[in-house]
């Protein structure tokens, strides 16, 4: 299923590029780009919430019913659900308004914000998506480079219990751009 893949070392943490559908993932925990509502929605938000049942439409429920919408750039823990994973790490990113607007330290605190949850909870491997690059219209050359900084930032300090990250990547332009981005760091 996976067609293309790369693979490289930070801080002794695994960091694998691959081409693939984030749902069928079976690190410990998937990322979802979430919407502030965190009630689905289009996309990678859509399929998770399909793919994983009920269960995480009603953590997310009492996450917001607790503490009201997400915004960008935090993140929330749910279980998987019926997905492999088996948590769930929903973060926010930015709506692209041109990129004078904080997206950048936006979209960078939506995967350290997520990279720090999964920390929290001990988890060791995680996988994300291509955030805020589908409908939000964050342009995926910008945002590869801002995801594989923003990471590789984090894991360089060597705080944290994750020993594997996947960029699950759709498409080939954008495990084109992921790949381009991991070239230049």
């Amino acid at each position: 299923m996976e067609k293309q893949t790369t693979e490289v070392m930070v801080n002794q943490v695994r960091l694998y590029l691959i081409q693939g559908d984030i749902t069928r993932q079976d690190t410990e925990a998937i990322v979802n780009a979430a919407n502030s509502s965190l009630m689905g929605g289009g996309g990678v938000d859509g399929a998770i919430h399909r793919a994983g049942g009920p269960a995480i439409l009603e953590e997310c429920k009492q996450v917001v019913s607790r503490q009201g919408r997400l915004p960008a750039g935090k993140a929330v823990i749910t279980t998987g659900g019926n997905l492999k994973a088996k948590y769930v790490i929903h973060t926010v990113g930015p709506v692209w308004h041109g990129g004078k607007k904080g997206e950048p330290e936006l979209l960078t605190s939506a995967y350290q914000e997520s990279l720090k949850l999964a920390t929290a909870n001990n988890i060791k491997s995680v996988s994300f998506p291509s955030i805020s690059t589908g409908v939000y219209g964050y342009p995926v050359d910008k945002a590869s480079e801002v995801a594989i900084g923003a990471v590789t930032a984090f894991l360089r300090r060597g705080i944290t219990s994750v020993k594997e990250v996947v960029f699950v990547l759709f498409d080939a332009q954008t495990f084109s751009a992921y790949l381009s981005a991991l070239s230049g760091q």
